[in-house]
């Protein structure tokens, strides 16, 4: 590839939190005009990038790479070693292309082409979306020639507010409309009420768990149709599905690719924290019970949740909380007043419109320009 057709390289890898806002931000500079071939992605071997950046159409590096473990794990040994060894690697690949501008989504997988990017002194973007910034992006933002942020108060250095990156399909999105058909291509009935279970690309145990009890006890429910993803790994020891014809619709997959769909279906999501995730249902406007795992780094997806759930834009349930009563409880309640739900996904939407104001790609655009 020659080094002047390439305008942009976005990295940033390992779960979809970091894959996804990437591939958004490589989607929103083509529809800025620029050509898919101009945006290189680089990511990991390891994480969900390996089935996803090749779907892109997107030219992409994968690099081995691994995160450092915070408990005393053997995998810490290959750090470093594989660390360096990824950051040679992206030091000789951006040497090649010569890109204008160097996007960072944060992530372990950022790390190698953004600091290669810096001794190259190719100009770098670091993207925060989570209200309390990584490890990588706080170490990076420091000689960034922009932190494009998307929650106000962010402490790292020089932020600017631009909203989060989130998928065009997702900007473009409208539910009422785009409902009918949803529910066709998800296979899901028109005359229930649709719960959508989607905590991230690897599922959660404990959430899995809590809502086949749920299940189970609503099993005479007609009204009900329930479309829980739990996860590649957990399916195998999932509970059966039920196929509705004499009471709950249930539907048990492994991964779901056809997330507008979804969105558009669902009448209440069931959701983790995720920066990614919050962004999404604030930029759709879709009402959800957002359960943040509590193994992440200093708890933030509270931190994330309580964006939306301060403003009475989700129902904000800690997982300690979480019991199949307490979630058989707030599905009954959101099902019996529709209101709620309503005034929910409008407050949802309105948090949403700085995600939607396109000021993030300008931000890319005004870095790669000067």
């Amino acid at each position: 590839m020659s080094p002047s057709v390439t305008y942009a390289v976005v990295t940033g890898g390992g779960t979809s939190g970091h894959v996804l806002p990437a591939l958004a931000i490589a989607d929103a500079l083509v529809a800025a005009g620029h050509p898919q071939a101009s945006i290189h992605y680089v990511g990991t071997q390891r994480g969900v990038e390996t089935r996803l950046a090749p779907a892109s159409g997107y030219p992409h590096t994968l690099l081995d790479v691994v995160g450092l473990q915070r408990s005393l794990s053997r995998r810490n040994l290959a750090f470093l070693p594989k660390l360096w060894r990824a950051t040679r690697e992206a030091t000789a690949l951006l040497r090649v292309l010569r890109p204008k501008v160097v996007v960072n989504v944060g992530g372990y997988g950022s790390f190698p082409a953004t600091w290669a990017a810096r001794r190259l002194h190719i100009p770098y973007v670091v993207v925060s979306y989570d209200r309390r910034p990584g490890l990588v992006s706080k170490v990076l933002a420091r000689k960034a020639a922009a932190v494009p942020v998307a929650f106000p108060g962010s402490e790292l250095p020089h932020a600017e507010l631009t909203g989060a990156p989130v998928r065009q399909e997702m900007i473009t999105l409208d539910r009422e409309a785009s409902r009918a058909a949803a529910r066709r291509e998800l296979d899901l009935p028109d005359d229930r009420f649709v719960v959508a279970v989607m905590c991230g690309s690897q599922g959660a145990a404990t959430v899995n768990a809590v809502v086949s009890e749920a299940v189970e006890r609503l099993a005479d429910h007609r009204d009900l149709a329930v479309h829980h993803v739990v996860g590649d790994r957990f399916l195998s020891q999932a509970a059966p599905g039920r196929d509705g014809a004499d009471g709950i619709l249930y539907r048990v997959i492994g991964y779901e690719d056809r997330m507008p769909q979804l969105y558009a279906a669902a009448d209440l999501l069931v959701t983790r924290g995720g920066a990614g995730t919050i962004a999404e249902l604030a930029t759709v406007g879709v009402p959800a019970i957002i359960v943040p795992w509590p193994g992440a780094a200093e708890n933030h997806q509270v931190d994330n949740a309580k964006v939306l759930s301060d403003q009475g834009a989700a129902l904000l349930v800690e997982q300690a909380d979480l019991t199949a009563d307490r979630l058989i409880a707030e599905i009954q309640g959101f099902q019996s007043e529709p209101g709620r739900l309503a005034v929910m996904a409008h407050r949802a939407r309105e948090a949403g419109a700085v995600h939607r104001s396109g000021a993030l790609v300008a931000t890319v655009q005004r870095v790669a320009a000067a």
